[in-house]
């Protein structure tokens, strides 16, 4: 009864910025790539605090899917992950020695790049399940030699678990030779893992581009990231019909200024009225996410009761305020400014903004503050 009380009189304190996620479009996306590659399993991948959606917030709609597990990159990302998904969960990212010894074992499955990393888990024995990862191609970490490797440390390998074998493709979003090679190399590396007698249940190459062109019956999971919230991970935009946005970020207007022909607003100058105008301020910069480059270039969409109208940014925007040109437009104190759209045909999809930035869109969609709320919707 007291937990109840303090429930219920506890202040209920209203942000005035907040990113919706929606939970049908996340699982639409998770279903879709599972049609894709149907003799292989589905590993979202939810790290960088879910590709900026909300880590908790991802665990717990992926709950209503068959995901086996989910992938997050640090020992703190998978502290959540344990509290809020149901089953697995697989370390990608490399920790300290010490790290591992206080994992979740019986849930907790690790990304094995180097011989150290091996040697310290075959202290907790077959409690200790692995995935090795070797370098195919990509030449950023990994086990080039995998036959040495098993040479040389084969006592290891017996202490542990090897429950997968994984590597990732440089350039699965366009058409290279690299890919091919990859994952010819790959081929060969389980090849040599069987030979030395260990079975790996889990053999993942592919990223979300590569769940759309890769066909190897030897794959038996998948990694999508991008593609899992909505958005194409193939340089030619395809599949965008299939792929459903799961991301919008709404903001407020907090101040309204009347500017006279000849002013300007924020910092440098850079926006000076040719007329008469009104600009309107939103709470939201680039401490919150919204990227300084899209300074002077992107618009936003101002929703009242009565109306909707686009607003382009005024000026610079500034750490924690961005300055809108609303001008004669009806609107308030309060009104709702949407962000980031989940239309990709919108001017402020994640998609354009991402190409105004001059960037991809998983640099933008990372930028945003994990003390933003997020709403499942």
């Amino acid at each position: 009864m007291l937990n109840f009380l303090r429930k219920l009189l506890k202040p209920k304190y209203t942000t005035l910025n907040k990113i919706e996620i929606s939970a049908a479009n996340i699982i639409a996306n998770y279903n879709y790539l599972k049609s894709r590659q149907t003799a292989a399993e589905i590993f979202p991948v939810l790290k960088a605090n879910a590709y900026g959606h909300g880590l908790k917030e991802l665990c717990l709609i992926l709950n209503k899917t068959t995901a086996p597990l989910v992938i997050v990159d640090s020992f703190p990302e998978a502290q959540i992950a344990y509290r809020y998904f149901k089953r697995q969960v697989l370390i990608l990212g490399e920790m300290p020695l010490r790290a591992y010894r206080y994992s979740r074992f019986a849930r907790t499955e690790f990304v094995v790049y180097n011989a150290e990393t091996l040697k310290y888990l075959a202290r907790f024995g077959k409690k200790a399940k692995v995935h090795l990862f070797v370098n195919s191609g990509m030449n950023r970490e990994g086990i080039k030699d995998l036959r040495a490797f098993v040479t040389v440390n084969k006592k290891y390998l017996e202490c542990v678990e090897v429950t997968g074998l994984c590597s990732h493709l440089a350039s699965a979003e366009n058409n290279s030779l690299l890919n091919k090679k990859q994952e010819d190399e790959f081929g060969v590396a389980l090849d040599t893992l069987r030979a030395a007698g260990f079975f790996p249940r889990w053999v993942h190459l592919g990223n979300s581009a590569a769940l759309f062109t890769l066909s190897n019956p030897l794959l038996t999971a998948y990694r999508p990231g991008l593609a899992l919230y909505g958005y194409s991970p193939l340089e030619s935009g395809g599949e965008n019909k299939q792929l459903r946005p799961a991301f919008q970020v709404f903001s407020h207007l907090v101040a309204i200024q009347e500017l006279k022909t000849g002013e300007s607003v924020s910092y440098n100058e850079t926006y000076r009225a040719t007329a008469p105008t009104r600009i309107g301020v939103i709470p939201f910069g680039y401490f919150e996410g919204l990227d300084r480059r899209l300074s002077d270039r992107a618009e936003f969409l101002v929703i009242n009761e009565t109306n909707e109208f686009w607003a382009p940014i005024a000026g610079r925007v500034c750490m924690n305020l961005t300055c809108l040109q609303i001008a004669y437009h009806p609107a308030a104190l309060g009104d709702v400014v949407k962000l980031v759209s989940d239309n990709p045909n919108d001017p402020n999809s994640v998609a354009n903004l991402a190409k105004l930035m001059g960037t991809i869109p998983y640099e933008f969609l990372v930028k945003f503050q994990a003390n933003i709320r997020r709403e499942i919707v």
